[in-house]
């Protein structure tokens, strides 16, 4: 599921620092296929500190309670994973990311929804109609991360390696960006017809 880190976390030190960031941030997003790489060799244990690494990377980079739950399930997974020695554990850390976007973005609906929170950043006084619209973008994101969640689940469970990896380390990422890219457009276009901030 971008953002700086809190001050927190960032800390002073030289041009290794702008490199590491880019590293964890290519491991955060590319586990699927590294994953996929070492489960081929057998590697589970491998494939467990992989995902345990990429979820304490987004942790580390933003500490929220969303990459918190995260982080705490990949330890479960890659606990199960190492013990076990099979893969579908490590398979179902997608669908677990994908969940905790959807409490993340559906518990904001019981209050101020996230897309109104992120607009307000720009414009701090929204009038109705533009809170209006805020909640309905909450609500598409939910269903978004429902049925992102629903296909990653298929991948882990009736799909191959191939293909799990090549969804959940590519075209998850390029469904994301199109949302992005829609709400964006279609945010624009209610702004503009009802003459509200957005």
């Amino acid at each position: 599921m971008p953002g700086q880190a809190p001050p927190a976390a960032r800390k002073p030190g030289g041009f290794l620092c702008p490199a590491a960031a880019i590293a964890g941030l290519a491991l955060a997003a590319l586990y699927p296929l590294l994953v996929y790489v070492l489960l081929k060799r057998e590697l589970y244990w491998a494939g467990a500190a992989v995902i345990a690494a990429a979820a304490a990377v987004l942790w580390r980079m933003r500490r929220t309670k969303v990459s918190l739950a995260a982080l705490a399930a990949a330890l479960v997974l890659a606990l199960i994973t190492t013990v076990s020695r099979e893969a579908l554990a490590l398979k179902l850390y997608p669908v677990v990311v994908s969940l905790c976007w959807l409490i993340f973005f559906a518990a904001s609906l019981r209050s101020t929804p996230a897309i109104e929170l992120f607009a307000r950043l720009r414009h701090p006084d929204l009038p109705e109609g533009a809170r209006r619209y805020c909640r309905l973008a909450t609500r598409a994101w939910c269903l978004f991360f429902v049925a992102n969640a629903l296909v990653a689940l298929d991948s882990a469970l009736f799909r191959s390696d191939a293909w799990w990896a090549l969804y959940n380390g590519a075209l998850a990422y390029g469904l994301i960006g199109l949302m992005f890219v829609l709400e964006y457009a279609a945010r624009r276009l209610y702004a503009r017809r009802h003459d509200l901030p957005l």
